[in-house]
């Protein structure tokens, strides 16, 4: 570890404004394309009425961007080790505006199809390059506070997409305007992504260190496989958290609005407290792990905290009505049980990530760090990719719906069933890491890297 963090002491580094503004570039187009992804949500129920959409077809909607994700990711992780994280970004956020241009070009279930299975092409290679890039520039230098401020922006993304509910709500009485909106964001990925590109090829004029002196390593699918256990109970922790939250937050909306009787802004802003709440905590959380260390035992508790929310919102009283809602998008009532539970899982949703991303870059060497977070999300895509198609079936089985509340119960129960994995591997992570064959995890801090 000393060996491996002492290029980073280089005196003829970037200044902080440099690595600050690349941040924020590389932040930026995150949040377009984390609008476009999330920009589906809200149309659910439009889609359905509009367009006679099933839930078992949104939910292959969703799956198919996973499945094109699991096809491109390790070729991706090569492209991005080979030809560098400024072309990768630029190329991969260009690929999601044309995806979006895509969706919302026709009402044919198989050209939209076709638009999410590009933006699964596209979108999730930029989210391994950006996370590549803070790894470049910020190891080292409080590198889960720049990962929890990039996820913050990232998130007001999805924020925004919930958002549109109320601010862009004239768009809403069809489904096809909310996703041109949504293409239009995505221009915003392509020129942060431009932005990013010039900032660091001034960088390079100037012969400054960024910690890339080593070759990237070959694409050898058997080396790729060959990480340390501590790696692969993060994979694990990985795919069980986003397999969880993200499908829900796929059908949080439609759920409100069927289940518990809200509207489509009351929903949205509900949905909307998810995001909120990580955009708040994402980088507190990041600059109190850089400080304290024990990254493991945070993903433990992490998870223990998730296990139950799924259950609280499907069986607790839904309780007064309280108003929710942020100055400038809008004001809304949804039950308080329901805030709550949302919060908390927004919580969760700050803790994990801004924790979870980081430490690879402290277990992996920096010339793998492309192929080992496109691993990474490659596994996460594979049991992404199973969850809508899981909970769509569940819900036209048991015939979810206004007249039928209760059959919502077998899809939360199934969220609840994947919580409970990842407990059981952020343990196992914890258990290793307080072992012989520690990577630091617990141990690493700001402090410690001076």
């Amino acid at each position: 570890m000393e060996q491996m963090n002492s290029q980073y002491s280089q005196t003829s580094r970037p200044s902080p404004l440099t690595r600050w503004a690349v941040l924020l570039f590389v932040s930026m187009a995150m949040f377009g394309n984390y609008y476009i992804f999330d920009a589906l949500s809200p149309v659910v129920d439009l889609l359905q009425s509009d367009l006679g959409f099933t839930y078992k077809q949104i939910g292959w909607l969703w799956s198919a961007y996973n499945v094109a994700a699991v096809c491109i990711l390790l070729v991706g992780g090569y492209i991005i080790d080979r030809f560098g994280t400024k072309k990768a970004i630029t190329f991969f956020a260009a690929v999601c505006l044309a995806a979006a241009a895509l969706r919302a070009a026709t009402p044919h279930f198989e050209v939209m199809l076709a638009g999410q299975i590009l933006l699964g092409l596209g979108a999730e290679p930029l989210i391994v390059a950006a996370t590549a890039t803070l790894a470049k520039w910020f190891r080292g230098k409080e590198l889960s506070f720049a990962f929890g401020l990039n996820l913050s922006i990232s998130r007001l993304g999805s924020a925004s997409a919930d958002w549109s509910t109320s601010f862009a709500s004239p768009l809403y009485t069809n489904w096809q305007d909310p996703l041109w909106l949504a293409t239009a964001v995505a221009g915003i990925s392509v020129t942060a992504a431009i932005l990013y590109w010039i900032t660091e090829n001034r960088v390079e004029r100037g012969n400054y260190q960024l910690g890339e002196a080593d070759a990237p390593d070959k694409l050898d699918v058997k080396s790729m496989f060959s990480f340390s256990a501590s790696y692969w109970y993060i994979v694990a922790l990985c795919v069980v958290f986003y397999a969880t939250v993200f499908p829900f937050r796929s059908f949080a909306i439609d759920y409100f609005q069927q289940a518990h009787g809200l509207t489509r802004e009351a929903a949205g802003l509900l949905s909307s407290m998810l995001p909120v709440a990580a955009i708040v905590a994402t980088p507190l959380f990041g600059l109190w792990v850089d400080r304290v260390g024990k990254r493991s035992l945070f993903m433990a508790a992490g998870s223990l905290v998730m296990l139950p929310l799924f259950l609280m919102v499907t069986y607790l009283p839904p309780g007064p009505m309280v108003t929710i809602g942020l100055p400038f998008i809008g004001f809304d009532q949804a039950p308080l049980t329901l805030f709550i539970v949302m919060l908390m899982l927004g919580g969760v949703f700050s803790l994990i990530p801004a924790v979870m991303w980081p430490s690879v870059a402290y277990i992996v060497s920096e010339k793998r760090l492309g192929s080992a977070y496109a691993l990474m999300t490659f596994c996460q895509q594979i049991g992404w990719a199973a969850v809508p198609l899981v909970v769509g079936f569940l819900n036209d089985k048991y015939l979810a719906g206004p007249s039928n509340i209760d059959g919502y119960i077998p899809s939360m129960w199934f969220y609840t069933c994947l919580a409970a994995l990842g407990l059981v591997f952020s343990f196992k992570l914890w258990q290793t890491e307080r072992g012989p064959g520690s990577h630091g995890l617990e141990t690493i801090t700001t402090k410690s890297q001076l």
